[in-house]
């Protein structure tokens, strides 16, 4: 087979997997159950939730926040754990389908709590470096100081967020661990969270400006927010942006039946939203995508994006709720 066959080859495979998706039956077989498996493990939600709370300090962020949202959390709240052992005292997830549960959360709170008695190291591994913010055992110990930590590792405190994790599923909540879907957002008190932040979750929504538009709801005026927001074709194609080579008739072939699906919004598209939405932002870190196609190779409506577009492959976002 010549090389220019096998590339067409490749450019159809995916055409062909997202068609097979509308055949009863078969989506299952090319949904990847594995895909969120990391946020259900204590380690990868403790560095998750020491990434952004780092970052954000590294921005400009000097009071710790008291409630705490995020966006699509995944196969446990163990993100949330980690923020109310840090001391806050309210953390709520809103999701588009139900993951997480008592039987993924519930049991990461001990281990959680034995990470942060520990000052466990935190290495700023991948992106964005956050090495300035930790100290020589790798712990943001200038954030969470002994202080801070005592009060929010008090024995009676540690268990009544056990409580909380085990009314995960009942019909009433603690209201100190909250979790609902996009179509019951009671969870989320409007106005009144002080950060909400997302991990690769932005990059996969389908409807990112009502999105943007219910975090400005959330927020209250002044309140932070952070987003490491994913623009690769998630090994979707073999090129980091390959997803950019279809029109959009072929992409929603592609998508097929797939509950989660790249947007392909690019960078300056969310910085625009933010704007939209009362966003000032604070700080972008980019990652650049190396050997990918190049401008030629892009689908009509793209051949135009700005550089900077076509070669951010990932972007941690920190921005403030104007007012």
């Amino acid at each position: 087979m010549t090389s220019s066959a096998m590339k067409a080859l490749g450019n159809f495979k995916p055409v062909l997997k997202g068609a097979l998706t509308w055949i009863p039956g078969v989506q299952r077989a090319f949904y990847d159950r594995t895909a969120a498996g990391g946020t259900a493990e204590v380690r990868y939600c403790y560095r998750v939730w020491i990434k952004h709370l780092s970052l954000l300090w590294q921005a400009g962020m000097r009071t710790l926040p008291t409630a705490v949202a995020e966006l699509g959390p995944g196969k446990s709240l163990g993100t949330g754990l980690a923020a109310l052992l840090s001391g806050a005292e309210r953390y709520a997830a809103i999701d588009v389908v139900r993951h997480a549960s008592v039987a993924t959360t519930a049991p990461l709170l001990e281990p959680m709590a034995e990470l942060f008695r520990e000052r466990a190291p935190c290495p700023p591994r991948g992106f964005p470096d956050y090495s300035d913010v930790l100290d020589a055992r790798l712990f943001p110990s200038q954030i969470l100081t002994d202080e801070r930590l005592g009060r929010a590792l008090d024995t009676a405190r540690v268990a009544e967020i056990g409580d909380a994790a085990r009314r995960l599923d009942a019909k009433e909540q603690h209201p100190w661990l909250r979790y609902a879907t996009r179509g019951d957002s009671a969870a989320v008190t409007e106005g009144k969270v002080d950060l909400l932040f997302s991990h690769v979750v932005l990059g996969l929504a389908q409807d990112l400006e009502a999105m943007y538009e219910c975090c400005a709801r959330w927020l209250k005026p002044g309140a932070w927010t952070s987003h490491l927001v994913d623009f690769t074709s998630h090994n979707i194609t073999s090129a980091w942006n390959g997803h950019l080579q279809y029109s959009d008739a072929v992409w929603r072939v592609i998508a097929g039946q797939r509950p989660f699906f790249p947007n392909r919004v690019q960078l300056s598209g969310h910085l625009a939203l933010m704007e939209k939405y009362g966003f000032e932002v604070v700080s972008v870190q980019r990652s650049r995508g190396t050997d990918g196609i190049e401008r030629s190779q892009l689908a009509p409506r793209w051949r135009d994006i700005s550089e900077d577009d076509l070669t951010c492959a990932h972007a941690f976002i920190v921005a403030r709720k104007r007012g």
